[in-house]
């Protein structure tokens, strides 16, 4: 099985976030799945890491492309399933549309595997401006009344890089925001950001108390691994009814997508992924 991940960092510039990532893979995939990691192209972002540019709904609207072309890329290029690494799940609705492999979001995996271990989901972090945009998914998604706070951490994204080599002060500054959220009727923790969870992971905190913290990467990769294994042994894929998930005609999206300059079909020759197997990584760019 192989897996598309997509990460709304460029990740290749962001070296211990990209490291613990494939740590994590080796942990938590199967040996018979490769993961390709895959980062947003390295001029999107004026820094090594999106930040505020992803926290306008425009801006984060024209990132939405290079989602979309991803999963015309995977499709093609034989993958069996996409993972969007991002709690907004950018492109997630519109990739769906348009591949017939699985595409999983790691916000609406998160949502809905804390509604199994929890009846009040929390989000803890660092992004405060997409708390209004996760509330709006959790509404989407049929999880709107168990979503509960969402608190912010004291630290960044370059403290969470840092707390790599230097755990203490993000750890503290975690269980802190953590337990404001517990206070506040949390009884399961989904981490905001990718970073924050796998530092987390990294470091083995799955739990505050008797209250579980979700793994968001790991539980996106299990279910993409399981949606692979439900289509090949059940023959059950994703629905084609309706406005939001009905696949439109393939030569209505070539076209348009030209007409709007924009590739028409993704070669998938162009896949310059990192890719990891699991319990074996990998060393290298392809």
């Amino acid at each position: 099985m192989k897996i598309w991940h997509q990460s709304l960092t460029s990740i290749e510039t962001v070296i211990p976030y990209r490291d613990a990532v494939i740590n994590h893979i080796d942990r938590i995939a199967r040996p018979d799945v490769e993961v390709v990691l895959h980062g947003m192209s390295k001029d999107t972002y004026p820094t090594n890491y999106p930040g505020h540019f992803i926290t306008y709904s425009y801006l984060q609207n024209l990132h939405r492309e290079q989602f979309i072309r991803a999963a015309l890329m995977a499709e093609s290029a034989g993958y069996d399933a996409m993972f969007i690494g991002t709690i907004p799940d950018v492109g997630l609705l519109e990739a769906r549309t348009l591949v017939d492999i699985p595409v999983v979001g790691y916000g609406q995996a998160s949502f809905h595997m804390a509604s199994m271990l929890g009846d009040c989901i929390g989000v803890v972090n660092f992004l405060e401006p997409l708390a209004y945009e996760l509330r709006q998914n959790a509404a989407r998604y049929g999880l709107g009344g168990k979503l509960g706070p969402i608190v912010q951490t004291e630290v960044g994204f370059n403290n969470v890089l840092e707390g790599f080599k230097n755990p203490e002060p993000v750890i503290a500054s975690f269980n802190k925001a953590a337990r404001i959220a517990i206070s506040e009727g949390a009884d399961v923790i989904v981490p905001g950001e990718g970073p924050l969870n796998v530092f987390l992971a990294t470091h083995g905190i799955s739990r505050i108390d008797d209250v579980p913290i979700i793994d968001s990467f790991a539980t996106g990769i299990k279910m993409c691994e399981s949606l692979v294994d439900l289509r090949k042994n059940s023959g059950v894929f994703m629905t084609r009814r309706g406005y939001y998930n009905a696949k439109p005609p393939a030569e209505a999206v070539a076209r348009l997508r030209e007409l709007y300059g924009l590739v028409a079909e993704p070669d998938p020759q162009n896949d310059h992924g990192l890719p990891v197997r699991g319990g074996e990584k990998a060393s290298r760019f392809s």
